[in-house]
C-alpha cells in the first residue's frame, strides 16, 4: 500500500510539473484545434468527425476537445477543460480565432466576387475538362505514378493529385470525401498568392520593390534600408522564430494576435538586409499589411486579390481568410479546390498571360525564380525553387508553392507541367522526388 501511494505521489508530481511547464501551450493547442475545425467544417462542408479523425489528429492538437455550433458557425476548443478558445466565421472572410479583444460589432467589409460566365472548359472556364489525348504521353505510366502517390494512405496521406500538361488536365485523383469541388487549405502556399499580388502592383506601376518598406517604426533605425524586395525574398535580417512546436513568434502570431501584420514589424534586426535568409510567416503578414496601405479604403484592399487575380482567372473557390482586424492572413490561410490551385500554377507557367491578358510582367517569373542568397538555391521570392538540385530527378527550373503537411503546386516550365498534390504528410513520408520523377517519365 505504501509503495502504491509513493508511486501515485511521484506520478502526481510529474503530472503537475508537466502541466505547469506546458500550460501556456494549451492556448496554442486549443487555438489551433478551434480554428482548424471551424474553417474546415464551414468552408469545405466536411463533418466535425472527419476533421477530428484526420486534420486535428496530430501530436498535442488531438488532446483538444472541440464543440461545433452549426447555427452560429463557430467552434470552441479546450484541453482538459482548460484554455477555451473560440473561432467564429464571417461571410466572405472565412473563420477567425478570436480573443478577449474581439468586438462582434466591428464591421469588416465583405469582398465583391465575380464569376466567369462562359462555356469554356478548364482552365479558362468551369464547364468540365477538354477531352484531349496527347500522343507523347504514356498514360499507363502516368496513372501508375498517380496511383503510387495514394498507395500507402496511412503514411503518405495524400488527398488529391492533379497533373496538367500544356494547360490540359491529363490525370486527376481524389480520396473518398474529396472531389473536384472540395476546397483545400494551402497553408503557406498562400504566400505565393500574396507575392503575385505585389507582382501585379509592380506591373501596374504602383510600387517599386527597391524602395524602403513603408513601416514608420523602421525609418530612424537600422531597419530603414529594408525594401519590399528584401521582404519578398525573406532576407530582411529581422529576427523571427518559425517554430511550430513551441511558443514562438509564428505560433503567437497565428493563435494569439488580433492584428497579424504587426508581429514581424516589431522585431529587431539581427543582420543587415541580404546577409541572412530566414523563412518567416511574419514577413508575409507584414507584407499583407503593407499591401493594405496601397489602398485608400479597407474595402479596396479586401477586393483587390479577387478583382486583380483570383476571380480574374476563375479561381472562384478561393478564399483568403482575414484576422480579427480584417487583414489577409497571407502566410497561411488560403483555401481553393485542387483545380483552382492548378489554375494559379498555369498562370505562372504561361508567364502571367491569361486569355490574352498580361496580369504581371513576364520578367516577374525571372524575378521570383532567381535564387535568394543564402537559401542554397531553395528559395526565390515567395516561391520555392529546385535551382539547388534538392530534387535530383526533377528539372532545376521547377519552382513551387509549398505548404504545411505537403500542400504543393509544382510548376515545371521545361516539361510544360503543373502538378498539384495535397495531403496531410510531407517528406520523408511522401517522396516528392520519386513522385515527380515518375510523372515526368510519362511524358515521352
Amino acid at each position: 500500500m505504501k509503495l502504491f501511494k509513493r508511486v501515485f505521489l511521484i506520478a502526481l508530481v510529474i503530472l503537475v510539473v508537466v502541466a505547469y511547464f506546458n500550460y501556456p501551450k494549451l492556448n496554442i493547442i486549443s487555438g489551433y484545434a478551434s480554428k482548424n475545425m471551424a474553417s474546415t467544417v464551414f468552408l469545405t462542408d466536411r463533418s466535425p468527425e472527419s476533421v477530428t479523425l484526420n486534420d486535428n489528429d496530430v501530436p498535442l492538437i488531438k488532446l483538444a476537445d472541440v464543440e461545433v455550433d452549426a447555427s452560429k458557425k463557430q467552434a470552441t476548443a479546450s484541453v482538459f477543460g482548460l484554455m477555451e478558445r473560440k473561432s467564429i466565421c464571417r461571410d466572405g472572410l472565412g473563420c477567425v480565432l478570436v480573443n478577449d479583444k474581439y468586438d462582434a460589432n466591428t464591421v469588416i467589409p465583405k469582398p465583391h466576387r465575380t464569376t466567369l460566365k462562359n462555356d469554356l472548359p478548364f482552365p479558362y472556364g468551369n464547364k468540365g475538362t477538354k477531352d484531349t489525348t496527347f500522343a507523347n504521353i504514356d498514360y499507363q505510366r502516368l496513372d501508375k505514378a498517380v496511383e503510387d502517390a495514394f498507395a500507402n494512405p496511412e503514411s503518405q496521406k495524400t488527398r488529391t493529385v492533379l497533373v496538367t500538361y500544356k494547360n490540359q488536365i491529363i490525370a486527376e485523383k481524389y480520396i473518398k470525401g474529396f472531389h473536384k469541388d472540395t476546397p483545400v487549405l494551402g497553408w503557406s502556399m498562400t504566400k505565393s498568392i500574396l507575392g503575385t499580388l505585389f507582382g501585379i502592383l509592380e506591373y501596374q506601376g504602383k510600387i517599386d520593390l527597391d524602395e524602403p518598406a513603408p513601416v514608420p517604426a523602421w525609418q530612424n533605425d537600422d531597419r530603414q534600408d529594408i525594401t519590399l524586395n528584401h521582404l519578398l525574398r525573406m532576407q530582411s535580417g529581422l529576427a523571427w522564430d518559425e517554430d511550430y512546436t513551441s511558443i514562438s513568434d509564428v505560433t503567437k502570431m497565428l493563435f494569439l494576435d488580433s492584428d497579424m501584420t504587426l508581429a514581424q514589424a516589431s522585431n529587431e534586426a539581427v543582420a543587415p538586409p541580404t546577409k541572412v535568409w530566414n523563412y518567416s510567416s511574419g514577413t508575409s503578414n507584414l507584407l499583407s499589411g503593407i499591401l493594405r496601405k496601397q489602398f485608400k479604403t479597407h474595402h479596396e484592399y479586401i477586393d483587390f486579390p479577387y478583382v486583380a487575380l483570383i476571380d480574374k482567372i476563375g479561381m472562384h473557390s478561393m478564399l483568403i481568410e482575414t484576422d480579427m482586424e480584417g487583414n489577409f492572413v497571407a502566410s497561411s490561410y488560403g483555401w481553393a479546390t485542387t483545380r483552382d490551385w492548378a489554375k494559379f500554377g498555369l498562370l505562372h507557367l504561361n508567364k502571367g498571360i491569361w486569355k490574352g491578358e498580361q496580369l504581371f510582367d513576364q520578367k516577374w517569373i525571372d524575378y521570383i525564380t532567381l535564387p535568394t542568397a543564402h537559401s542554397d538555391g531553395d528559395y526565390g521570392a515567395h516561391f520555392w525553387l529546385n535551382a539547388g538540385g534538392k530534387y535530383p530527378d526533377v528539372p532545376k527550373d521547377m519552382y513551387s508553392l509549398n505548404g504545411y503537411q505537403g500542400q504543393r503546386v509544382f510548376i515545371i516550365p521545361s516539361k510544360n507541367l503543373v502538378v498539384v498534390r495535397t495531403g496531410l504528410a510531407e517528406e520523408p513520408e511522401f517522396d516528392i522526388n520519386g513522385f515527380l520523377r515518375d510523372v515526368i517519365k510519362s511524358i515521352l
